[in-house]
């Protein structure tokens, strides 16, 4: 079994990825604050993950009553 091991470039690449993406400029996201359009998204995203964590959750129950009602 050979044993992963990182390399020097990856090592540096990694290093260096969140300096060079946090020098970019989002225009966008400035506009959108600026005009308070950012709560609607913010907003929205919020009821998306909601909506999402409780359609997993609902699938989790059924999945433990159909798991319990075969178990017995």
């Amino acid at each position: 079994m050979t044993k992963k091991r990182f390399t020097p470039a990856l090592l540096l690449s990694s290093l260096l990825l969140p300096v060079i993406s946090n020098a970019q400029e989002v225009e966008m996201a400035d506009t959108m604050r600026s005009e308070g359009k950012i709560y609607v998204v913010v907003v929205i995203a919020f009821f998306v993950l909601a909506i999402l964590s409780t359609y997993l959750i609902s699938i989790d129950r059924r999945l433990r009553r159909m798991e319990k009602k075969s178990s017995s």
